[in-house]
């Protein structure tokens, strides 16, 4: 676990708080509006009252697990999505996969100090070279047949239940109990915007134990291998290859 000294929570605060778009001291720059966390809480509640609280339709849905094979820097980073916990989050994931959807992508955003923090990447704009950097972190998925963005909802279950819970943080909802997907070390989880139901294809991998960014944000699944490939990581370092190599049959495209 870090410790974190109080000197130091002021640049924290600025990192959670623009989970994971807005510019902070010595961080990514973006375009984006700064969250709040008043703003948070009111966009999870407001989001929580258009969503149902059940598995989402017209989604990609993953009922099991499913291994992931990412290649970076050369070296091998191997990935196990959680569908039984995050069944629409880890089915987005594997999905986006399969469809190619990383392959030669960026991670934009890659926070080290004071402390390790996270590795982000997914932004579908960072394959073209012609996008400034200050404009990524704001991309989104498109889907080839709707030409819309594909928004997928903020999905995390409590550990003590059977079900996730959508569209809601645990604060907003009043839930005390732990997450069953905890943000630890070699956690890879969905980077969103300050409305809950706002992630598409951009994740991060948590580069230590991160238990002040759960209930808020949805991991779906972890590092199991290449962890050193991971720690290794710069701003500017590319997704060589995304490949399913276990579990892709478990992969449910809706009806």
């Amino acid at each position: 676990m870090m410790s974190f000294p109080i000197r130091r929570w002021g640049l924290f605060l600025c990192l959670i708080v623009g989970l994971f778009t807005v510019a902070c001291t010595n961080t990514q720059p973006s375009t984006d509006e700064a969250i709040t966390a008043d703003s948070v809480e009111e966009a999870a509640t407001a989001g929580a009252t258009e969503t149902a609280a059940a598995l989402p339709e017209g989604l990609p849905s993953l009922q099991g697990k499913a291994t992931i094979e990412m290649k970076i820097n050369g070296g091998r980073v191997v990935i196990e999505v959680d569908g039984d916990a995050a069944p629409v989050t880890a089915g987005n994931f594997v999905d986006l996969v399969e469809r190619g959807v990383y392959d030669g992508l960026v991670f934009h955003r890659v926070i080290k100090s004071p402390d390790p923090f996270v590795a982000q990447g997914g932004d579908p704009q960072s394959a073209d070279s012609s996008v400034p950097p200050q404009a990524l972190g704001t991309g989104s998925f498109i889907d080839p047949e709707t030409q819309q963005p594909r928004l997928i909802p903020l999905e995390i279950q409590p550990a003590d239940a059977d079900e996730p819970l959508y569209s809601q943080t645990f604060e907003s909802a009043g839930v005390s109990s732990a997450p069953a997907l905890p943000h630890r070390r070699g956690a890879v989880a969905m980077a969103r915007s300050q409305l809950p139901d706002s992630a598409s294809s951009q994740f991060y991998i948590a580069l230590a134990d991160l238990p002040f960014l759960d209930g808020s944000y949805a991991v779906f699944g972890y590092v199991v291998e290449g962890m050193d490939v991971v720690d290794g990581i710069e701003q500017g370092d590319v997704i060589e290859s995304a490949t399913v190599i276990e579990g892709a049959d478990n992969l449910r495209q809706p009806e």
